[in-house]
């Protein structure tokens, strides 16, 4: 049976939410843990368990991690199908990255556990400035910040059209390096209901910065959106080559990350 619907959505997929009628006051606080302290211990335990999770469900394997910068402010631009993306793009590094995450989820209990986590609140349907100012912050202090190009999840089990201009302004604005990623299989995740587990890959691109700053305009964004994007589509296409000769990194290594951590990274 396909996993597509008729109307071109992945089937099990909920019906998007776009606008929360929360006003934007209610997700200040969650703003302001982010952009003043780090994930803590719930971070470590939720990353376990999910890299557990998804190396034995999904045989997730990493390519390329070696090219993600060890530290200083980076931003990772993955293509974006499931909800477990959060978690394939963080499980074969060892520094901690924090992601934003569509406000609706931002609801008692798992609230506790996504700002503990390092997650933080976006408005989508709404012009929210705020979401900018958390990231730059995180940035500002050499962290690093997951942000994907679409602005949400695809609905159609295909990579989008084209990108938002919203992570072209993220680079522009805080000059953080940027590695774009591929992960390839996530949309299939959902399967597990009928015991398919697909095989997710995860495929790290080379390090890019962007010269802009604080005056480029809408256009500049999107030109960088588009640069950015292009990179993830190549990097998507290559797990699915027949004639890949990538050096790859195997589940074993996510598992050995988690038990080597190596010295703290930010």
């Amino acid at each position: 049976m396909s996993t597509k619907q008729e109307d071109g959505t992945l089937g099990g997929m909920r019906e998007q939410v776009y606008k929360d009628p929360r006003p934007a006051e209610h997700f200040t606080r969650f703003h302001e843990r982010a952009r003043t302290r780090k994930p803590d211990w719930v971070y470590g335990v939720v990353r376990l368990l999910t890299t557990v999770y998804a190396i034995v469900a999904f045989r997730s394997r990493g390519i390329g991690a070696e090219r993600v910068p060890a530290d200083g402010p980076l931003i990772l631009a993955p293509n974006h199908f499931s909800f477990m993306d959060h978690f394939f793009v963080g499980m074969f590094l060892r520094r901690q990255v924090q992601f934003m995450a569509k406000s609706q989820l931002f609801k008692r209990p798992m609230q506790w556990v996504y700002t503990h986590g390092g997650v933080f609140p976006v408005r989508r349907g709404a012009d929210d400035q705020e979401v900018f100012v958390t990231a730059g912050s995180i940035l500002s202090r050499g962290g690093c910040v997951v942000m994907y190009c679409e602005g949400g999840r695809s609905r159609t089990g295909e990579l989008a059209e084209r990108p938002r201009p919203g992570i072209g302004r993220l680079a522009l604005q805080t000059g953080a390096t940027v590695v774009p990623v591929g992960i390839y299989g996530s949309q299939r995740v959902r399967n597990w209901k009928r015991l398919r587990f697909p095989r997710v890959t995860v495929h790290y691109g080379e390090p890019i910065t962007f010269a802009g700053g604080e005056s480029a305009d809408r256009d500049r964004h999107q030109e960088v959106a588009d640069r950015i994007f292009a990179e993830i589509k190549q990097l998507y296409a290559a797990v699915n080559d027949p004639d890949e000769r990538l050096r790859k990194q195997s589940g074993r290594g996510a598992l050995m990350s988690l038990l080597r951590p190596g010295r703290r990274r930010t």
